[in-house]
């Protein structure tokens, strides 16, 4: 599938899974298709399952935005206790669509716990709350930390990847790699297809010919990363120059952007010092691993000469979390660079690095070599200094499901292909209505500027047209529940009475039955959360149909 065809089915608004091999610019597409939602007006959460994934994107963790902090698994306590932070629900209700980049980092458990946590925010029992779900990243790279339960590892193992109706969209072709003897060796480590000729062929890479470039070394284990760059700045006999960094904004939020970065709070510089860029900046010229070294300090800053003879004048750059209304919480500024003698694999993931000496000797879980490998654009550009015979496996799960999104895909791709132009041009306009979006982009970037009106005033000029709760949602582009929030919220300004919305007021013989019982439970705890109640009931209820029951059962 090519990065447009992906992009197209992504507008549809189908629950997608973008994957593909290193450098075939998954990052690029889902980039495009959130500036995309953003010029339609849509809400999207922007997450990564890292820090380091997350400052690609410009998004959050995972963890952080959805409430989920530190736990691998939430209880129905926890869910009950979560939906309570009214902070959290409205951050959850506010959004139509959820980004999770890193996939393959994310566990099943925890996958599993998000499905379960949307839905309860949301209150609506589609998976994942009725969101769009869009999931980025590739099973052959870093699987999740602490696998090895017999719950499930993966995300794709999990009940919720099940039931979400999730979409695979693989890219096929690669921006990174321009070696076909590179590309045939990493093809052969994913497909599983390989033999004694792929060590020996890697074996042979005992010397970098790409000219003027000190090559970056990888290393499994953090150990070893710190111990060359400290020990190779301490041997340069130039001044030290120190960059600290910047910060504004809550500490929380801080914290959140500094330990997903790679370059260091306190940056130590020498001239004559390795560095590589830890930003793509295409118009200063630069990306996410490119390498250079520190040729001097001018004007208090570090110039880089780069391997292909420019000379690059580095500026404080900054990294930020932003609310879903763009507005910034927290901000970091500093010089993106960091000392690049050695990093770790794990650390490389995602980057593009000119040379590299890599050491897989000590290589101990799935996935590594493939990382490290996969981040040179050639042979020329890799020396290889060890490697044992963990290096290069791959989880034989992840090479079962593998065939079945390769195949999903052409299958997606081919229909996409025989879809008229009109046709998907209008199940695109369809969904940005849906979740409701404006298809007019000028509007959109109007309404920044001007005062609107808030969101219950528009739904109150809806009520006095006698609408049902179907025909508010279909005129505002919103969901039922949101409606009924908006119901409620007008019911206790005092905005409205019941009687301007006897025409929702529930017929149900079943419902009406359950109403006093529900009256009761209300007057005994006023606080008591939609999921609880739908547990006292049974599940009898969605949750739509208990919030409506909610608004007549203080009449």
């Amino acid at each position: 599938m090519t990065q447009s065809q992906a992009l197209d089915i992504l507008k549809m608004g189908k629950n997608v899974f973008l994957t593909g091999s290193a450098g075939t610019g998954k990052t690029y597409v889902i980039n495009q298709y959130i500036d995309w939602l953003k010029q339609h007006g849509v809400a999207v959460a922007i997450t990564a399952s890292t820090g380091i994934a997350a400052t690609h994107i410009k998004g959050q963790t995972i963890h952080s935005w959805s409430g989920l902090g530190i736990k691998d698994n939430l209880s129905e306590w926890d869910i009950d206790n979560l939906s309570q932070k009214e902070y959290l629900v409205k951050r959850w209700q506010s959004v139509q669509v959820l980004i999770i980049d890193e996939i393959s980092m994310l566990s099943g458990d925890i996958f599993d716990s998000l499905d379960r946590l949307a839905r309860a925010m949301k209150q609506d029992d589609e998976p994942f709350g009725g969101m769009q779900l869009v999931v980025v990243g590739d099973f052959y790279q870093l699987p999740p930390v602490g696998r090895g339960s017999n719950r499930p590892a993966y995300a794709f193992q999990s009940d919720a990847w099940r039931n979400s109706g999730i979409h695979s969209c693989y890219l096929q072709k690669s921006h990174r790699q321009d070696d076909d003897a590179l590309l045939n060796i990493l093809n052969s480590i994913r497909s599983g297809n390989f033999d004694e000729s792929i060590y020996t062929t890697l074996g042979e890479q005992d010397e970098i010919t790409v000219d003027d470039v000190q090559a970056t070394r990888l290393y499994t284990h953090n150990v070893d990363v710190d111990e060359i760059n400290n020990q190779e700045l301490e041997k340069l006999d130039t001044d030290m120059h120190v960059f600290d960094m910047i910060t504004t904004g809550a500490k929380k939020h801080i914290e959140n952007i500094t330990k997903g970065l790679l370059t260091p709070q306190r940056l130590g510089l020498k001239e004559g010092a390795l560095v590589m860029f830890v930003k793509n900046n295409y118009e200063e010229g630069y990306v996410n691993g490119t390498l250079g070294t520190i040729t001097e300090i001018r004007d208090g800053l570090p110039v880089v000469g780069t391997h292909d003879g420019r000379d690059i004048h580095v500026r404080h750059e900054s990294w930020s979390i932003e609310n879903d209304n763009g507005k910034v919480l927290a901000e970091v500024r500093q010089i993106p660079l960091r000392l690049a003698w050695a990093i770790t694999v794990h650390k490389s993931q995602g980057m593009t690095l000119d040379a590299a000496e890599i050491d897989l000797s000590k290589a101990f879980t799935p996935g590594q070599g493939y990382v490290a490998l996969s981040r040179v654009k050639s042979l020329s550009g890799l020396k290889l200094h060890g490697i044992n015979q963990n290096a290069l496996m791959m989880d034989p799960a992840v090479h079962d499901i593998d065939g079945m999104f390769q195949s999903g895909s052409e299958k997606l791709a081919r229909r996409l292909d025989i879809t008229p132009a009109d046709k998907l041009k209008k199940i695109q306009d369809d969904f940005v209505v849906s979740v409701g979006g404006e298809l007019d982009t000028k509007k959109v970037a109007k309404k920044k500027t001007d005062k609107k009106k808030s969101t219950y005033e528009l739904t109150l000029e809806l009520i006095g047209k006698k609408m049902d709760l179907k025909q508010m949602a279909d005129e505002r582009g919103c969901t039922t529940g949101t409606i009924v929030n908006h119901l409620q919220k007008l019911l206790d300004l005092g905005k409205i009475k019941h009687a301007d919305i006897k025409q929702i007021r529930p017929d149900d013989k079943k419902i009406k039955k359950s109403m006093s019982e529900l009256k009761n439970i209300i007057e005994d705890d006023p606080a008591i959360g939609l999921t609880a109640l739908k547990k006292m009931f049974d599940d009898q209820f969605s949750f739509d149909e208990l919030k409506v029951m909610m608004l007549f059962a203080g009449e």
